[in-house]
């Protein structure tokens, strides 16, 4: 979700050949620039929100409402219009994984809890590495358009809702037992 709306989509934004947008290279920047905007305001936004609405229902949300904006963000044929579908996708998509990593943590038994998350998230960079990184790239050895890309993107969206809806909302557990039953030492040190 992540990498293959943010990481490819300045290459698509500046190709010419192969259905890439074709914008100038300073017109990419600025939309760069503005979805990083939409990106920082959706992970705030709603890891504010997965505290009380719950971290896997928040993701789903996010998904769901990105799967609407795949053709403003990927098929719009004016530099405008290419801004707010990306600014509006990293709303969402920045939404969804600003809470991911939450979710991970509280889903994972407290035996590997350091190490479930990032071994995780890791694996997903492993199936994200499938895809070449450089969609003219891939529109030369597959022989697709660079616009062959945003249809990917709509199964990982549906991945990530179905996965995300498996097993429980585990928001605000206390891990071990511990998180919160401890008590302090009020003696000071060395007495």
């Amino acid at each position: 979700m992540s990498h293959g709306t943010q990481d490819i989509y300045p290459t698509f934004l500046k190709a010419t050949d192969h259905g890439g947008a074709g914008v100038s290279g300073s017109t990419a920047s600025w939309i760069a620039i503005i979805y990083t905007i939409g990106a920082t305001i959706g992970g705030i936004t709603f890891g504010a929100l997965s505290q009380k609405y719950g971290r896997r229902y928040t993701i789903v949300f996010c998904a769901v409402l990105g799967l609407p904006i795949v053709p403003l963000f990927a098929y719009s044929h004016t530099a405008a219009m290419l801004c707010r579908g990306s600014f509006l996708m990293q709303i969402v998509v920045q939404g969804a994984w600003g809470v991911i990593p939450a979710h991970l943590t509280e889903m994972s038994p407290d035996t590997i809890r350091g190490f479930y998350p990032g071994v995780t998230y890791q694996l997903g960079n492993c199936l994200a590495g499938v895809q070449p990184a450089d969609p003219a790239g891939a529109g030369q050895v597959a022989q697709l358009p660079v616009r062959a890309w945003p249809p990917q993107i709509v199964p990982v969206f549906l991945a990530v809702i179905i996965l995300s809806l498996a097993g429980k909302e585990a928001r605000g557990i206390e891990f071990g037992g511990r998180l919160g039953t401890e008590q302090s030492d009020p003696s000071p040190v060395g007495s």
